[in-house]
C-alpha cells in the first residue's frame, strides 16, 4: 500500500463517528475519564478494520520522544535477566517502544557510557541492582529511572519494583526446618548486592528462632563449577556434615548437587538442597530441584509498566511481586544423627 492511500486519523473518525481528538485520545491510550468506554472501543475497532497504524515518527517529533527504554542488567547468558527482558519487551511493545538491552560488561561494575548523550537517546532506564554500578557510567541521570531488586529506602531510583525475596528465603528455610533439619549452611553468593544480602538476613533470622537450629555460611562466585568446588570442600571438611544447603541460586544449587553426587552423598538422603530462580536447569537436573520460583517475566512487565509510567509524567507506585516455594525431590526429611 503506497503512503497516500495508507489510513489517517480522520478516516478513523470518520469511520467511528468521533472527533480526530477523540482517536487521538484513544489510541495514545489517555482516554480514560475523557471520552468512554464504549467510544473508545468503538475507535480500536475502526482502526483496527482500516488497518490504521499512528505515524510515530511524527509524534516522536513533536513530544521530543525517542520511545526508546533502556533494560541495564548483570549479564545476558543468566536466564533469569533473559525472561525479566522478554516481560519488559512485551510491555514496551504494546506502547509502541523499544528496549535496549544493555548488559553491564563486568557484571556488576562500572560501565561505559554507550550513547554520545543518554537523555537525547532515551525516553527512561530500567536496572537491576544488581548492575547498579554501571548506571554511573551510563550518563542517564536526568531520566526516569525504575529499579528491580532494589532497596526502597536508598536505592538510586525513585521507584523500586521488587520480588519478596525475603519471604521466599524464609519459605525455604520454613520447609528445611520442618523437615527437622537443624544443621543448615548457607551457600552465598560472593556478590556484592543488596538482593542478596536480603536473602542472608532473612534466613539468619528464620533459622535463630528454632531450639539447636544452627547456621554456617559459605560464599562462592555465581556459577556450577564454583559451587562445586565449594561443596566438595564443605563435605570433606573434618567434622559433622550439614543436612541442608540452602543456595541463593539455582546455579549454586546446581553445583551442590554435583558434588554430593561424586562424593557419594546422596540427595536428599543425606543432604538436602534448595535453589532460588527456578530456572530451566532446576527441572534438568536429578533429582529436580526444591527452589523458589520467581515470577521473572511478570517482574520485567511490571518494572517496564512502571517506567512507561514516569516517562508520561506519572508517579507509580513502589511494588512487590509475591514468590513461591516449588517443592521437588532434592529435599527431604533430616537424616537421623548417630
Amino acid at each position: 500500500m503506497s503512503a497516500a492511500s495508507r489510513p489517517t486519523s480522520k478516516d478513523v473518525a470518520r469511520a467511528a463517528g468521533v472527533s480526530q481528538t477523540a482517536v487521538s485520545l484513544v489510541l495514545g491510550g489517555k482516554w480514560p475519564g475523557r471520552v468512554s468506554a464504549a467510544t473508545a472501543e468503538r475507535v480500536r475497532e475502526a482502526a483496527r478494520a482500516l488497518g490504521y497504524r499512528p505515524n510515530l515518527a511524527a509524534r516522536d517529533l513533536r513530544t521530543g520522544r525517542t520511545r526508546t527504554a533502556l533494560l541495564v542488567v548483570p549479564a545476558l547468558t543468566n536466564e533469569f535477566f533473559a525472561r525479566v527482558h522478554a516481560g519488559a519487551a512485551s510491555v514496551a511493545a504494546a506502547h509502541g517502544f523499544g528496549v535496549l538491552l544493555y548488559p553491564s560488561p563486568e557484571g556488576t561494575g562500572p560501565a561505559t557510557d554507550p550513547f554520545a548523550s543518554a537523555p537525547a537517546a532515551l525516553d527512561g532506564v530500567l536496572a537491576s541492582s544488581m548492575a547498579a554500578q554501571a548506571l554511573s557510567g551510563i550518563g542517564a541521570g536526568a531520566l526516569p529511572l525504575v529499579m528491580l531488586d532494589s532497596d526502597p529506602a536508598t536505592g538510586p531510583g525513585t521507584v523500586t519494583v521488587n520480588l519478596a525475596i525475603a519471604d521466599g528465603m524464609r519459605q525455604a528455610a520454613g520447609h528445611l526446618l520442618e523437615l527437622g533439619h537443624r544443621d543448615l549452611v548457607h551457600l552465598a553468593a560472593d556478590v556484592d548486592s543488596w538482593t542478596f544480602e536480603v536473602r542472608a538476613a532473612a534466613l539468619a533470622a528464620a533459622v535463630s528462632v528454632v531450639p539447636g537450629a544452627r547456621l554456617r555460611t559459605r560464599r562462592c562466585a555465581l556459577g556450577v563449577a564454583e559451587a562445586q568446588a565449594a561443596v566438595t570442600a564443605l563435605l570433606t571438611a573434618p567434622g559433622a556434615r550439614p543436612t541442608a544447603l540452602v543456595c541463593d541460586d539455582d546455579l549454586l544449587a546446581a553445583g551442590a548437587c554435583k558434588a554430593a553426587r561424586r562424593l557419594g552423598v546422596r540427595v536428599p538422603g543425606e543432604l538436602s538442597v534448595t535453589g532460588f530462580d527456578d530456572l530451566t536447569l532446576a527441572t534438568a537436573v536429578e533429582p529436580e530441584l526444591t527452589t523458589v520460583t520467581l515470577p521473572a517475566e511478570e517482574f520485567g512487565a511490571r518494572g517496564m509498566a512502571a517506567l512507561l509510567t514516569a516517562v508520561d509524567g506519572g508517579t507509580p507506585a513502589d511494588e512487590e511481586l509475591p514468590v513461591t516455594l516449588t517443592v521437588r525431590g532434592s529435599t527431604g526429611p533430616a537424616p537421623a544423627r548417630t
